[in-house]
């Protein structure tokens, strides 16, 4: 009897040999059920469902305008101070879920990692659409305030949108991907990530303008806060709704769009290096889950 030798050309590979992001995204029906099962896990027995959504942010808005806005007078500090809350807000909020649920996204998939052969990068990827689709309330809430308020679309707020967009998104799916892969051998991370939300909230000109920051700190803490690219970001996107900014009669941070190509290339370069660490640690989520 004659064995015939098996090549690496015929067809068979190493398992896990070939996942990564390529093959999650030939995978749409199960990336589909993933995205459905943690909406419908998220909103079970819920009256509202995706309603919540709608709530969520506008009584998040309700508390820092009535707090930061009227009783500590940034409302009268700022012009049209709702707007260019609420367009920061709606950007932090998708950058803070994001990092939230793709953290825990390969720990709550356990079962699934443990007995199902399938590209881990599904389950991270799964969450950040999950905060895609709580991400479009938000702003469909903003597009409808800003108009109110007098502005007026163009294509330069819909490019300074675009790239604010675009910076939060690769930013937290790459910092994401490499929390989920951390999460899974060092549990800790979770609290980390939670104190770090609350970080991000104060670390950017959502609250209070920029120019606080510049008038109170000293030159090289002013670098190292206009160097977050999540400062660039919100910047970006209260440029593209904020009348006021639209208009230019409020000084936005020095250079802004060269900062915020910078941050881009540092986002790219961090989901890049995130995306790099998840694929070599995924190997043993099986054994450590």
């Amino acid at each position: 009897m004659t064995v015939t030798p098996v090549s690496a050309d015929d067809g068979l590979r190493a398992p896990g040999g070939d996942g990564g992001l390529r093959r999650t995204l030939q995978n749409k029906y199960l990336l589909r059920l993933l995205v459905r099962r943690e909406l419908r896990a998220r909103y079970k027995g819920s009256l509202l469902g995706l309603g919540w959504s709608y709530v969520r942010p506008a009584v998040h808005f309700s508390v820092y305008f009535f707090v930061i806005g009227v009783f500590l007078g940034m409302d009268r500090q700022i012009e049209d101070f709702p707007i260019y809350l609420f367009s920061g807000m709606v950007l932090v909020h998708l950058f803070t879920e994001t990092l939230h649920s793709t953290t825990r996204s390969v720990t709550g998939n356990a079962p699934l990692v443990r007995k199902v052969f399938l590209p881990r990068e599904l389950f991270p990827t799964a969450s950040v659409l999950v905060s895609l689709v709580h991400f479009l309330p938000g702003l469909t809430i903003l597009l409808g305030a800003a108009v109110a308020a007098g502005w007026r679309p163009s294509p330069e707020a819909f490019g300074a949108a675009a790239l604010g967009f675009a910076i939060v998104a690769v930013l937290g799916f790459g910092i994401g991907l490499l929390c989920a892969a951390v999460n899974v051998l060092f549990r800790d991370l979770e609290q980390a990530v939670d104190i770090l939300m609350i970080v991000v909230t104060w670390s950017v000109p959502m609250i209070y303008p920029w120019t606080h920051v510049q008038a109170q700190a000293p030159g090289w803490v002013l670098d190292v806060y206009l160097a977050n690219p999540l400062v660039s970001a919100v910047s970006l996107f209260q440029r593209a709704f904020w009348r006021p900014g639209a208009d230019g009669d409020f000084a936005f941070p020095p250079d802004l769009y060269a900062r915020a190509g910078v941050s881009l290339a540092v986002s790219v370069l961090v989901f890049a290096a995130g995306h790099a660490a998840f694929g070599r640690m995924q190997k043993r989520f099986a054994q450590e889950l």
